[in-house]
């Protein structure tokens, strides 16, 4: 009996690499730029020269880059500068666009 199998070979695979997303902070009047360099050491790893040229960065373009990750790490750094920011009582706010 013979059977017809299709073989796939590995380099006829199209292999996408998930889309990536950067992650901005957005500038505001009231939160303090302490804080933000916190959020940004806490939640996106940066050291604290990074956080402050981010944070500077922010306060002189009304918003600057945190960082790029896939869909859903992004999303869940963005829940985390609103969680963080809502339990301290700042208004700020973080997006993320597809790069």
């Amino acid at each position: 009996m013979a059977t017809n199998t299709k073989l796939e070979l590995l380099d006829e695979l199209a292999l996408k690499h998930p889309k990536k997303y950067k992650v901005f902070i957005l500038n505001d009047d009231y939160s303090s730029m302490d804080f933000v360099i916190d959020v940004l050491m806490s939640i996106f790893h940066k050291t604290y020269e990074e956080a402050e040229a981010i944070m500077l960065e922010v306060h002189k373009k009304d918003r600057g880059i945190c960082g790029v990750y896939t869909h859903e790490i992004a999303e869940t750094k963005v829940m985390q500068v609103h969680k963080r920011a809502r339990e301290n009582g700042f208004p700020l706010k973080a997006t993320m666009e597809e790069e």
